[in-house]
């Protein structure tokens, strides 16, 4: 555990899922990545628990969830030393039972961002969401340094993806650099991509440029 001002940040267990995932929910419900994922926003809801339900429980078998001591945020992190990363078999049938007729765009998101990840060694923040009736409140930065401490004590770097300006510029100030953007498709909005690297001459670490998918031998 660790504690910021009054906070305290702690890996989260199955005893968390009820209440994480309503946050996840409850934090991505609008925005313009929900709004191309599932424009009916009668249905996002539903649909949205259903698939942050698999998202969680996913997070806790195969990575890392951080919460805080209230249960008001949760971040999502892997650990990434394979690219590309292989998925367990059920994967994709469980992102299809949850997101219904909506499947093939957040299969189709989850393809963009696999092609456009890095391949040096990393940890993936995959999700961070905060309880909107708490943000602004300095808990994702709370989040996020406590991982950061973690992380520059084994000489790891981290790498997400941004959908919005306002989260692009916090993680800008807690030393991400940004890549180039990633335009999704049909009228889609705009993902940033952040990398957080050990830092060189006091200055944040270059964007990695190996980029591309690497071929398996046949």
């Amino acid at each position: 555990m660790r504690s910021n001002s009054t906070l305290t940040v702690r890996q989260a267990t199955c005893d968390d899922a009820g209440p994480l995932i309503t946050v996840l929910v409850e934090a991505f419900l609008n925005g313009p990545v929900a709004d191309w994922l599932v424009p009916d926003l009668d249905e996002r809801r539903n649909v949205y628990f259903r698939y942050f339900t698999h998202v969680l429980h996913h997070g806790l078998e195969y990575g890392r969830v951080d919460t805080t001591s209230d249960r008001s945020a949760v971040a999502i992190w892997y650990t990434r030393d394979e690219v590309p990363l292989r998925a367990p078999a059920d994967h994709h049938h469980e992102v299809e039972k949850a997101t219904g007729r909506y499947a093939p765009r957040f299969l189709l998101l989850d393809a963009i961002f696999e092609t456009h990840h890095p391949h040096a060694p990393h940890d993936y923040l995959a999700y961070l969401a905060v309880d909107p009736r708490h943000q602004s409140r300095g808990i994702g930065s709370a989040l996020l340094t406590t991982a950061h401490h973690t992380l520059d004590a084994t000489n790891r770097a981290a790498y997400l993806e941004a959908s919005n300006t306002r989260n692009r510029d916090l993680y800008l100030r807690l030393g991400y650099r940004q890549g180039e953007p990633i335009h999704l498709p049909t009228q889609g909005p705009l993902i940033w991509r952040m990398w957080r690297g050990q830092p060189t001459d006091g200055t944040p670490a270059p964007f990695p440029t190996d980029l591309l998918p690497r071929r398996r031998p046949r």
